[in-house]
């Protein structure tokens, strides 16, 4: 029903009625699941800044074109695990992008794409900005009212899209020690707002700040993050078994296979 309404319509009942009253049941795809099963061609595309890039191809090469991080990671895995469900992987992150930027590209980059599971990470390039006095650096309430606008652009597209939204993280290494506190509180409030925004679109939240604050107990921080801002090889495996673990939760199929 809400597929079929004008976007400026589809906008003003999200507005009125509350998005969970005026959309379809989130999330069919892992609601409809046989556990044993996955459901064939689905597509998987990851969202984000220079930690989703990974350096990736821009080109068809497909023995570059995921990149070298966590997004690599998961479909590697979930793509060898899975292959007669004949799964699809894109990765469109950009290094440096803010929320800004995912909003310029959003129609080729992302709803050209036509996922049906969303995964995004960006939030530390806002806190940059602000950190840094950019020009053009956004407030947390812009943060937050560009977010959902794309994510509000992805439902409209597809009602039933599963959403990924992964947690800004931090780390106390490197250049960021300089304004830590700044980068630290500024990446908590951008932080706050992904939570928000997971509880309304029913989405998957993956909380890497944790886990790289629970592995900095067995390891030196600067081993799972080098700079304080980009992981390293051992901590994007950490970003993609999060990933995984989280994400299984509602995508019956994975769970499954990795408990």
């Amino acid at each position: 029903m809400a597929i079929r309404l004008s976007k400026r319509r589809f906008f003003k009942h999200v507005a009125v009625t509350g998005l969970t009253a005026g959309l379809a049941p989130l999330a069919a795809i892992a609601k409809e699941q046989n556990p044993d099963n996955a459901r064939s061609g689905l597509t998987f595309l990851f969202q984000g800044d220079s930690i989703t890039d990974g350096n990736r191809g821009r080109n068809a090469d497909p023995n570059h074109i995921m990149g070298h991080g966590y997004a690599f990671s998961v479909a590697s895995r979930i793509g060898a695990d899975f292959a007669p469900a004949k799964f699809t992987f894109f990765n469109r992150g950009v290094s440096g992008n803010r929320i800004p930027d995912l909003q310029k590209r959003w129609q080729t980059d992302t709803l050209d794409i036509k996922p049906d599971v969303l995964s995004i990470l960006v939030g530390i390039n806002d806190t940059g900005a602000s950190v840094n006095k950019a020009a053009d650096a956004a407030t947390v309430e812009e943060f937050e009212k560009g977010y959902r606008k794309l994510l509000l652009d992805c439902k409209f597209a597809n009602p039933n899209i599963l959403f990924v939204l992964g947690l800004p993280f931090v780390c106390q290494v490197g250049p960021v020690r300089n304004n830590w506190e700044t980068w630290r509180d500024g990446v908590r409030q951008r932080a706050e707002v992904v939570r928000k925004l997971a509880a309304e679109f029913d989405a998957v939240l993956v909380d890497y700040q944790a886990v790289f604050d629970k592995a900095a107990r067995q390891a030196p921080a600067e081993y799972w993050i080098w700079d304080g801002i980009h992981p390293t090889v051992p901590g994007h495996e950490l970003m993609a078994r999060e990933w995984i673990e989280q994400a299984g939760k509602r995508l019956l199929f994975l769970r499954k296979k990795y408990q």
